[in-house]
């Protein structure tokens, strides 16, 4: 049960935007925003253990598509729930996709750099 435990724990701080290193220090400055029109701004480093978040220059170019496998599995859950449940015509779906893509934009941002980290992080 502890691995489950773990996990968990790990899920919610990849999803506050916590350090890998400690738990502690955020990420990225300011709280979590939705807004598609301010791009979230990175940390260097962590205020609480100085983990230092990019590792080297283009470190970040595979968050891309993590980036881009949110993106696609929102506009799949999206497209399935208006044009299979609700009987939401092609237009409208479309439309609905499309909103949707670009308010979810700055939170994938954030979640895939994230995640990112994550995997490449060396745990303790």
């Amino acid at each position: 049960m502890q691995g489950y435990s773990t996990m968990m724990s790990k899920a919610a701080n990849i999803l506050k935007g916590k350090c890998p290193n400690c738990k502690k220090g955020s990420i990225f400055q300011g709280p979590i925003g939705i807004s598609p029109f301010r791009m979230p701004k990175m940390n260097p480093r962590c205020s609480e253990c100085n983990y230092k978040f990019e590792r080297e220059t283009g470190f970040f170019f595979g968050a891309m598509f993590v980036s881009y496998g949110l993106a696609a599995a929102e506009m799949i859950a999206v497209f399935i729930l208006c044009w299979y449940l609700m009987g939401i015509g092609p237009l409208q779906v479309f439309f609905l996709v499309a909103i949707m893509a670009v308010l979810c934009s700055t939170f994938n941002f954030r979640l895939s750099r994230t995640i990112w980290i994550y995997i490449f992080h060396k745990g303790k």
